[in-house]
């Protein structure tokens, strides 16, 4: 019995606009939902960085192209990136822990988008997730990054999870995957 929905591929292949879309048809069919998606900023053309935009609308900086000046004590990189963690957890943590107080008679839809490398520096953020992927009334759509290079601890830990029903997609099928998404997530909803 599966109880929660990921989407795994390559970056760029349509996974965030995929969450996007089933989550406005839950939305639109009356269903609670709630979460975050990570959106690209871009500045002349050009990838600067991520913002993570919750469903009730709220954004903040995920990260930034490192201006290569600050060297701050504390810093959280990947690649060319600054992940801001104070932002990060300040939009996502009080979201994660309300969303979470669902009931099994009306479970929630929780949208994590995406559990990767950037996100993973938050060890509050692991501790929301794996609260809320045990919570009994929350079902989370998520999507995970492709394994490439170390293995991520919470990524695989999700993938082996026996109650979570992981979606490939590529460029042949998320134009036609949509509806399949959201036939699994209203029966991890039943």
């Amino acid at each position: 019995m599966s109880k929660h929905v990921f989407l795994t591929g390559p970056p760029g292949v349509g996974k965030t606009t995929l969450i996007q879309k089933v989550s406005q048809a839950l939305k639109s069919s009356g269903i609670s939902i709630d979460g975050f998606y990570t959106e690209e900023v871009r500045e002349g053309g050009r990838r600067t960085g991520f913002d993570v935009v919750t469903l009730s609308g709220k954004r903040g900086p995920l990260s930034r192209v490192s201006s290569g000046s600050s060297t701050s004590r504390r810093e959280y990189r990947v690649g060319q990136y600054v992940v801001d963690l104070v932002s990060f957890e300040q939009l996502v943590l009080p979201m994660l822990r309300n969303v979470s107080h669902g009931s099994d008679a009306e479970k929630t839809v929780c949208v994590i988008d995406e559990i990767g490398k950037m996100e993973l520096f938050s060890q509050a953020f692991i501790q929301a997730v794996r609260q809320t992927l045990t919570g009994s009334g929350t079902v989370v759509l998520g999507t995970i990054p492709i394994p490439k290079g170390k293995p991520l601890d919470l990524v695989e830990e999700i993938r082996s999870r026996k109650d979570v029903k992981v979606f490939n997609v590529s460029k042949e099928n998320r134009n036609s995957i949509l509806q399949d998404i959201l036939a699994a997530v209203e029966s991890c909803r039943k």
